[in-house]
Formats: C-alpha cells, structure tokens, sequence
C-alpha cells in the first residue's frame, strides 16, 4: 500500500526539479530609461519613470520576477511588460527605476539571477 502512495510522488520529483530549473536562470541585465519614456511598451502600456518593469524575450506580459545583482546582493522585483533585451548575452532590460534598487546604474550592466515567482 505504501508503495502505491509513493510511485506517484517519485514520479513527478523528476518534473517538479525540471520546473524549478525553468524558473532560475543566472546572466546578464542591463537597462533603458529616459530616451524610451513615453513611449509603448511590447505590452501596449506607456513607459514611465522610475516604474518596477522589465523586458524579457519569451516571460508572458505580468510575469513577475525576482532579479538580484550578483555582484552585490541587491534585489528586486519586476514585471514584464516589454520585450527585449536585444543583445544575445543579456536575459533582461530592467527599467530605469529598478536597475536603481540594483545599484547598477553606473555599471550598466551586471550579473544577475532572476526567478519566476509564482
């Protein structure tokens, strides 16, 4: 009887750690602000100063994304509205207002971590 009530669990370990790896995902970030205030985003919303958003290539629009600078610890959270980053070797654009939380204005860009959150 134990053995039927564990074979579905060890069969979906598997799954759920393939999931969790989807959701964390090391690389670079870089941001874009004041030439693009304004104007729309991929999502349709109008780019605004100092806004908690960012630009991914394939999140769905709303995802939200816990981004923390590897190189100093900071961390925030975003949401994607846009689409970007057009450089290969980046795996976000942050928004001017929470590359500031991340203390890489001056950097440009920086190693970060993002994940998904629920």
């Amino acid at each position: 009887m134990i053995r039927l009530l564990l074979l579905p669990l060890l069969l979906t370990a598997p799954v759920l750690a393939e999931s969790r790896l989807l959701r964390v995902v090391d690389g670079a970030a870089s941001w874009y602000g004041p030439g693009f205030y304004g104007r729309r985003t991929a999502s349709g919303e109008t780019f605004r100063q100092g806004t908690m958003t960012a630009a991914h290539r394939t999140l769905p629009f709303g995802t939200r994304v816990r981004v923390t600078n590897l190189t100093n610890g900071k961390t925030v959270v975003v949401r994607i509205n846009d689409r970007g980053p057009h450089r290969q070797h980046r795996v976000i654009d942050l928004a001017q207002g929470a590359a500031t939380e991340l203390k890489m204005i001056s950097d440009g860009e920086v190693p970060v971590r993002l994940e998904v959150l629920p």
